[in-house]
């Protein structure tokens, strides 16, 4: 079979973009990737799915959620997950629509024993790993301060057992990314006399670090106080307020009321590690059901989920509740569908105006 020798074709020219063109730079201040031949410019809140391809201009560098193409003569960067394309310089990167999360030094978390060992728990944070609970890491019942014995991990499961809720801070973090956490401090736990929320996606709703994850609702209703926990990972916790232990802290820390050195080891015996919930009236399980629909109604709106929002849309539902309750045959506090929306929209209203 003859071969048949064709003349060179001359490659098309790259255009560049005018740097004075204010409509070509992103939030950098850098210029935009010029157009790939296999897909039209993408701009920084372009969806794009795993395998597809992000650009073909070799002046950029993959990031995370990304991989090149292994073909040497044509490289590509591609996406490995669903998300949104981020620019940081010549460095692009995915951030998935959904995704675990990535434990941090300080961060505040909501976790779920999962297994006892015989000097730690395991501890599901919803992150690629389970987190790790040192025995060492606990107050210990009656606020005693001495080095943990052999009868302490035979009593291990006294503390904590599969199954238990628990508010912890991390913290270290591990090399293969795997959380440390403790409960040293007062305002940390075993969680009772609420309800527990699962909030996850990273691709505009969820739970942020804000100011406070913590803090005490005054509710409505006869609702008396409820306590809302904001986990960093995306668990949430909302009880009722037990005796007057929290306040309001520096740093939105909560700080215990009247503890000093002499009541410290009787405040930490008081019921510290009891399984049993407390009696909790209906009006005060009503506004807590009333806040976890708030909460749910933002994730359900891709709303940032943080202490403003949660109190906007908890304000809003208060003055929304009757309109068109008797029509649709719903209750005051369920907060989907339609009603859900005109909540989120009014507490965005709310945040929006208290800006300016």
């Amino acid at each position: 079979m003859p071969f048949t020798i064709t003349a060179p074709v001359s490659r098309a020219p790259i255009h560049h973009n005018d740097p004075s063109d204010s409509s070509s730079l992103d939030s950098d201040g850098d210029t935009d990737m010029p157009p790939s031949s296999k897909r039209p410019k993408l701009s920084t809140k372009s969806i794009v799915t795993p395998g597809e391809t992000v650009t073909d201009d070799p002046q950029w560098m993959r990031g995370h959620g990304t991989y090149t193409s292994p073909s040497p003569t044509h490289p590509t960067i591609l996406s490995s997950v669903a998300g949104t394309l981020l620019k940081t310089n010549k460095l692009l990167s995915i951030r998935p629509l959904r995704a675990r999360y990535t434990p941090e030094i300080g961060d505040l978390v909501v976790g779920r024993i999962v297994e006892v060992q015989t000097k730690r728990w395991k501890v599901d944070l919803s992150a690629p790993l389970l987190a790790h609970l040192p025995l060492s890491a606990i107050n210990l019942p009656g606020g005693i301060l001495r080095k943990r014995t052999s009868t302490d991990e035979l009593a291990i499961r006294t503390f904590f057992s599969e199954g238990d809720l628990l508010v912890a801070e991390v913290q270290s973090v591990y090399q293969d990314g795997a959380a440390s956490l403790h409960t040293r401090s007062l305002k940390y736990g075993k969680l009772r006399n609420g309800v527990f929320l699962s909030v996850s996606g990273t691709g505009g709703g969820g739970v942020v670090r804000s100011r406070r994850q913590v803090w005490t609702v005054h509710t409505a209703n006869g609702g008396g106080e409820v306590d809302v926990v904001l986990g960093v990972n995306g668990y949430i916790w909302i009880c009722k307020h037990v005796g007057g232990e929290l306040v309001e802290g520096k740093g939105g820390r909560d700080m215990g009321i009247g503890m000093g050195v002499n009541n410290l080891e009787e405040r930490i015996g008081e019921g510290m590690y009891e399984n049993t919930n407390e009696s909790i009236g209906e009006e005060t399980r009503r506004e807590i059901a009333r806040l976890s629909g708030c909460v749910r109604a933002l994730v359900k709106g891709r709303c940032r989920v943080d202490e403003e929002m949660v109190m906007r849309a908890y304000e809003a539902s208060l003055d929304d509740e009757g309109v068109g309750d008797e029509e649709e045959g719903e209750s005051g506090e369920y907060l989907g569908g339609e009603k859900g929306r005109r909540v989120v929209m009014e507490a965005l209203r709310a945040v929006h105006a208290a800006r300016g």
